[in-house]
């Protein structure tokens, strides 16, 4: 091949090489960058904790009544949805007694806690018409379980020493330690306290803002009274039954069929409780929160109670109550109550 020849094929190769190595870098500097992870989610603000006055505040009402009841009451606080469902429930099926009642409710879906209480349907009335007092409750029980055990026997004591807390024929009244305890004195048998909460400790608490009364749970003065006594009988075959539930003082909770029991609650924000996470919710309608006779009702009466309208419509179909989203509306209505608390103690009211 002649030298031209030769030149030309080599500048013709040269060309070619570059324009690939040209591309290469092109396509390179136009590919785009790898983009960096999104920013993670700020964690959610941990729940405001109560004070111990707001805690003795948020027992006082229940601090006297026996430890099993006491647990089913805990339990139940941390489901006030249920609460107001099985309070209609039991209002438009008024016909209902005795084992007929126990097996109708067994097949309803509610908590343990819910289903054990519709055997005192006028503290499950109570719970109802007090919801922000109810939420509350159960917003601390999630939030601090053993805070909420430690202000029952604090309480305990203070009724003790004020000398309204004592062992009689409806209910025994035992010192184990440091801690008191509080049974049926006939194990078939349970009488429900009747009590001012506000006065019975001796120094006067300042009343649950907005609470409501209900016949049957206030006695008026210091002491304490008992009302007719429930057979437990019926629903002792239901694993939800009385003897299913006890108070483990110093273990940190409650126990449910011989077992810490653990919130499956929704209500407050807590997915991780196995409840509903986000939830699901109704629009306020009539029997919501708002329902006549509802906590929004201020209290007024001697000792606190205010003694307003009756419950809701016993026509009202189950679910028509509504009323809030679980883990949003719930923890809201339970604030309502703690932004009254700040003042409004009298005496000590503290720890002892």
């Amino acid at each position: 091949m002649k030298w031209p020849a030769r030149v030309s094929i080599l500048l013709i190769s040269s060309s070619l090489g570059l324009g690939l190595l040209q591309g290469g870098c092109a396509e390179e500097v136009t590919q785009p960058a790898t983009q960096l992870p999104a920013p993670a989610e700020p964690l959610p603000a941990p729940a405001p904790q109560q004070s111990p006055q707001e805690l003795d505040q948020l027992v006082a009402p229940i601090a006297l009544y026996p430890d099993a009841l006491v647990a089913q009451i805990l339990a139940a606080a941390t489901q006030p949805t249920e609460i107001v469902e099985a309070d209609r429930w039991l209002q438009q099926h008024p016909g209902l007694k005795g084992d007929a009642l126990a097996k109708a409710v067994d097949a309803q879906s509610w908590d343990p806690g819910v289903k054990a209480l519709t055997q005192f349907p006028g503290l499950l009335q109570m719970m109802d018409k007090n919801l922000s007092w109810t939420s509350s409750l159960g917003e601390a029980y999630v939030n601090g379980q053993q805070n909420v055990l430690d202000a029952v026997q604090v309480m305990r004591r203070r009724a003790q020493q004020a000398g309204n807390l004592k062992s009689t024929a409806q209910e025994s009244v035992t010192t184990q330690g440091t801690t008191i305890v509080i049974e049926p004195a006939n194990p078939q048998v349970v009488y429900v306290p009747e009590y001012d909460p506000w006065i019975v400790y001796g120094d006067p608490l300042a009343f649950y803002p907005g609470w409501i009364g209900v016949p049957g749970f206030y006695f008026g003065g210091p002491g304490i009274g008992f009302g007719v006594g429930i057979g437990i009988g019926l629903f002792g075959g239901f694993g939800w039954g009385w003897h299913s539930w006890g108070a483990n003082w110093h273990g940190g909770g409650i126990n449910y069929g011989h077992r810490p029991y653990f919130p499956h609650s929704g209500e407050f924000g807590h997915p991780g409780f196995g409840g509903r996470p986000g939830g699901f919710s109704h629009p306020r309608g009539p029997g919501g929160f708002d329902h006549p006779g509802g906590a929004d009702h201020p209290g007024g009466s001697p000792g606190g109670f205010a003694h307003g309208a009756g419950a809701s419509s016993s026509g009202m179909r189950s679910g028509a109550f509504s009323g809030f989203n679980h883990g949003g509306n719930a923890r809201a209505f339970s604030s309502r109550g703690r932004a009254s608390f700040g003042g409004g103690f009298h005496g000590g009211g503290g720890r002892r």
